[in-house]
């Protein structure tokens, strides 16, 4: 049917109706031409040729199809209300794909009694399709770019003559079809350029380096009709690729190698890479869509290239809505990188300019010195916390300040080195050099250096001044400083000097340390590690210091403190275990913030013992500390890190519970020997700390506990098990009493030889 000869044209020997037929054909298509003709859209033509396919073949409804060569689709449109909706299918599906497929008319007089008819339409919308005359739309050229479907002729049967008819009638108009499908494509080819223009002047506005990856994610996925995309650089100091990703109100970064993944591969060849299927891939790694529970269909990742030829990052696609990622995805996604390249080389160095000075700046605020810094002209540029304080004065008013009036006033020393300096642009230095500051005339003794500022080219940008103050006891303080807690170095030099020189005396020494700190770390990153510790150390400091501690140092993230150095209370023993309380009730506070604040919880644990040790200077001459040593400062150690596997946050020795004077709610925890010792101790679990949310039933629990630790002791083992039962019935969670279960179970499946109630610890 799709090859049928051409109507003969009249003659003589017609009938009259055969005449009138034929002129009645005539009449018809050229009504067809003309009207397509004047339609200005490919919406008008399609709706104009159903209404006359329609109408001419006495059908109850109709469709055109035209095929989409870059989808492989057939689509029409349909009108609803003021706008249109297009239906798609694949141009190989039911009657109508057949028909294109084959280029055939076809008549089914019964739909569905036909194997190609597909009645899912029909379910959905409540029509019955019974009748089709369905044709194939032809070009001149004989090409076939659609098929034009009617249904249900009213009165009867499809015929030959209606498909005839329906046939030449798509032909007449496939010009017009043509056209307006040609003018739509190059239409929306044209706004679609404009959009990119508009699209990548407004990005290459931003300077913000998280914003501006932000949108170009967005508008990368916008474009490719995509699922999600991710923009990563290169890191050059680090070697790494990194992403910023939205994290509720903030942005979090990822990183890896530079040499890892697909990314790593396009960043590293600077070849494009498009997997249409990634689990057929073998470079694909499915175990990030097993963490994140998204499945990977299609990747599309391209390099991000500058001016200057270099590989600068990558961008990656995935999952484009309605198939694989085709080359005209491809050559968009390189054209777009293309164009924000220069905008992300703009953000990434306004980013690392703006990051060192807030590094800068950030330092400058934290330094205990006074840093002015002088312009070209004399002026104060900047002035930090520490300069404005030790000239009494406010940073606001210094800065933009002529400096030789401010320095004059001080001291016309400091003025006539920040001139030198300016002149033979060589450091200069005074130390122990007096300032008159302030309206009240105070005098400050300061150490002052003057050098001179030059930028990397040589240029000259002016001077700074840094001021030590050294005033008063500072001179002492900043000595003792460096090898104790400040507020206890106040306390030496008025008290006991002598206790420098190294002494046997009692002290209660603790130690506590982060849990899990290196995961936490690694899930921080540098910067956040950083912050962390700093807050974490000026809540533990606080609780130490405010029952007389001294802090002796810091070891990573963990804290050794001393309770009864450099000065004895009386009760040293008693503000240990109240500042290792008031350490975690601290931390407890500070976590129940943290959370709120979207952040992760801490936690720590906390070892206690008293014993005789030797305290003093210890060191070198040109480095000291004092500290203290001892074997009772390694068990104080020990103790800190067997709270891990008594599921304890502060354990106490033997030695310490002894001399405790207030009361406590404690619990013998084990008789054990610590690692590198012979002989054991005896450990204590603090629990006061604890609310009846954190441990209900305390008392009960703690009972039960104690009663199974003497069955423990006296190796009735199956009877301590009951006990240590009665125990978790009272609190679930008490993961000790938990401990002994097990640890009962091993001993009766492997009883040992000797039992004297002593568990031998096997690590630090």
């Amino acid at each position: 049917m799709a090859n049928r000869p051409e109507q003969p044209l009249p003659t003589g020997s017609d009938s009259p109706a055969d005449q009138a037929k034929r002129l009645r054909l005539a009449e018809t298509l050229v009504q067809v031409s003309r009207t397509v003709a004047a339609m200005e859209t490919l919406d008008d033509v399609l709706a104009t040729l159903v209404d006359l396919t329609t109408r001419e073949t006495g059908a109850d409804r109709g469709t055109l199809f035209l095929n989409d060569p870059a989808t492989g689709e057939l689509y029409s449109r349909v009108a609803q209300g003021h706008r249109s909706r297009e239906i798609r299918f694949p141009n190989d599906v039911g009657i109508a794909g057949h028909v294109f497929q084959t280029g055939m008319g076809l008549i089914v007089n019964d739909a569905y009694g036909h194997p190609k008819f597909n009645p899912e339409i029909d379910e959905q919308t409540g029509y019955r399709t019974e009748r089709i005359v369905c044709a194939p739309i032809r070009t001149a050229r004989g090409t076939v770019i659609g098929v034009a479907q009617v249904l249900n002729k009213q009165g009867g049967a499809f015929t030959d003559e209606e498909l005839s008819l329906v046939e030449q009638m798509t032909t007449q108009a496939a010009v017009a079809l043509m056209n307006s499908q040609y003018v739509e494509s190059m239409e929306r080819k044209r706004s679609e350029e404009l959009q990119f223009l508009e699209l990548v002047s407004d990005i290459t506005s931003e300077l913000d380096l998280g914003a501006l990856l932000q949108r170009i994610m967005g508008e990368a996925t916008r474009l490719l009709k995509a699922d999600r995309s991710t923009l990563f650089l290169n890191d050059e100091r680090s070697g790494q690729l990194f992403a910023r990703v939205a994290q509720g109100d903030s942005l979090d970064e990822i990183r890896f190698p530079n040499t890892v993944g697909i990314a790593g591969t396009v960043f590293t060849t600077g070849e494009t890479i498009n997997i249409p299927y990634a689990y057929a891939d073998l470079r694909f790694n499915p175990g990030l869509d097993k963490q994140t529970g998204y499945f990977t269909r299609s990747i599309l990742c391209v390099p991000v290239v500058n001016n200057d030829g270099e590989t600068i990052g990558v961008t990656q696609v995935l999952n484009k809505r309605g198939g694989p990622f085709t080359a005209e995805d491809e050559q968009r996604l390189k054209a777009f990188t293309a164009q924000v390249s220069i905008a992300l080389q703009n953000a990434k160095l306004f980013d690392d300019v703006q990051t060192m000075k807030n590094y800068t700046e950030a330092m400058l605020e934290s330094m205990s010195n006074g840093v002015l810094t002088l312009d070209e002209d004399g002026r104060i540029a900047t002035c930090n916390a520490a300069g404005a304080r030790i000239l009494r004065s406010d940073e606001a008013k210094l800065v933009t300040q002529p400096a030789s009036p401010v320095l004059s006033s001080a001291n016309p020393l400091l003025t006539d080195m920040v001139e030198r300096v300016a002149q033979s642009q060589s450091p200069d230095l005074a130390m122990d050099l007096d300032l008159t500051v302030g309206d009240e005339d105070e005098t400050v003794s300061v150490n002052a250096t003057v050098l001179p500022l030059i930028s990397a080219d040589a240029a000259k940008l002016g001077t700074m001044v840094m001021l030590e103050d050294i005033s008063g006891e500072k001179r002492v303080r900043s000595t003792m400083a460096r090898y104790m807690d400040p507020g206890l170095a106040d306390q030496l030099v008025r008290r006991d000097e002598e206790l420098l020189g190294g002494k046997n005396l009692e002290a209660t020494i603790m130690f506590s340390d982060i849990r899990r700190f290196t995961t936490v770390a690694e899930e921080l990153g540098p910067q956040g590690t950083v912050a962390l510790l700093n807050d974490y150390f000026t809540i533990m400091v606080e609780a130490i210091q405010s029952q007389g501690g001294m802090l002796d140092k810091f070891i990573g993230d963990a804290i050794m403190a001393v309770f009864g150095l450099p000065v004895p209370h009386g009760d040293d023993t008693d503000r240990g275990v109240r500042a290792a309380i008031s350490m975690i009730t601290s931390l407890f506070d500070w976590n129940q913030h943290r959370v709120s604040e979207g952040r992760m919880p801490i936690d720590m644990g906390i070892g206690l013992n008293t014993d005789l040790v030797v305290a003093g200077n210890i060191g070198s001459p040109k480095r000291m500390d004092f500290t203290i040593i001892g074997d009772g400062v390694n068990l104080a150690s020990r103790l800190e890190s067997a709270c891990k596997q008594y599921s304890a946050r502060i354990l106490i020795s033997e030695h310490t519970f002894g001399r405790l004077k207030g009361v406590y709610r404690t619990r013998e925890v084990d008789y054990v020997i610590v690692k590198g010792k012979t002989e054991p101790v005896g450990v204590y679990e603090i629990l006061d700390y604890h609310t009846n949310e954190t441990f209900p039933n305390l008392m009960d629990a703690v009972n039960c506990f104690r009663d199974g630790i003497e069955k423990y002791r006296r190796g009735d083992w199956d009877q301590a098990v009951a006990a240590f039962g009665e125990a978790l019935k009272a609190n679930p969670d008490d993961q000790l009493s938990q401990t002994y279960i097990e640890r009962c179970a091993q001993l009766v499946a492997n009883p040992p030889a000797v039992w004297d109630g002593v568990w031998a610890m096997t690590s630090k």
